[in-house]
């Protein structure tokens, strides 16, 4: 018995599962944040809320999925537009 050996302890298969995990909270993380923009704009927004709220997460949604593809991911586009989302909805609500 002691000398059954396995050749890989599912080492492969672990690292895998963790990417997808670290990766799906990545994902996880950005959306939500793109959901805390548009809340805030839909909060103290006066024009055009509606139409940029849901754009803007339609869009942060689309780019999500873009980054969480690529290989590796890198979340740069994502993570641009959140700033740049940011960014219109700070200057619709002053």
């Amino acid at each position: 018995m002691a000398k059954e050996e396995v050749a890989s302890h599912g080492m492969e298969e672990h690292n895998a599962t963790w990417e997808g995990f670290v990766k799906g909270s990545v994902a996880l993380s950005l959306m939500s944040a793109y959901i805390v923009v548009a809340l805030c704009l839909f909060g103290f927004g006066t024009s055009y809320t509606f139409l940029v709220g849901f754009g803007g997460m339609i869009v942060g949604l689309i780019a999500i999925i873009i980054d969480a593809r690529a290989n590796p991911s890198k979340w740069y586009l994502s993570t641009g537009l959140l700033i740049a989302y940011g960014l219109l909805v700070a200057a619709m609500i002053t």
